[in-house]
């Protein structure tokens, strides 16, 4: 079963990086990805299918991830989606604003392409047996 997995980050660099880094440690991922908050609840509005989860970067310009998240929460047929909070701040006030506002977790962004790698290989492992559990989306 392929799994979709939807990342909403302003970084080019960041997504492109993502994109390697599931193709090397997921095959049966598919990735889509969104610039902004605004395009990504366009996508979502309008989506067929809705992903599995997603990973929603912090720090946007516009309208920054909390505010995207409220926004999901906010709307019936997107609240049930997990979303996994992705910055590269470690403020716990960051932390506790996203699990207020109903996040499944919050990720720091690793410093490096291996780093992340691993933080990827160890989020979908987590997913996959949460889903088996029947504790996730």
């Amino acid at each position: 079963m392929v799994r979709q997995i939807l990342l909403i980050d302003d970084n080019p660099q960041d997504r492109v990086l993502a994109e390697e880094a599931f193709e090397q440690v997921c095959g049966d991922c598919h990735l889509i990805t969104q610039p902004s908050g605004p395009e990504a609840l366009e996508y979502l509005k309008n989506a067929a299918v809705l992903p599995d989860v997603l990973l929603l970067d912090v720090n946007m310009p516009g309208m920054n991830g909390f505010e995207v998240l409220a926004a999901l929460k906010a709307d019936p047929r997107l609240a049930l989606i997990p979303v996994v909070m992705l910055s590269t701040s470690q403020s716990q006030e960051d932390v506790a604003r996203s699990y207020t506002l109903h996040a499944s977790s919050y990720l720091v962004k690793a410093p490096s392409f291996s780093g992340f790698l691993t933080q990827i290989e160890a989020f979908l492992s987590y997913w996959q047996v949460n889903r088996v559990v029947g504790t996730s989306h």
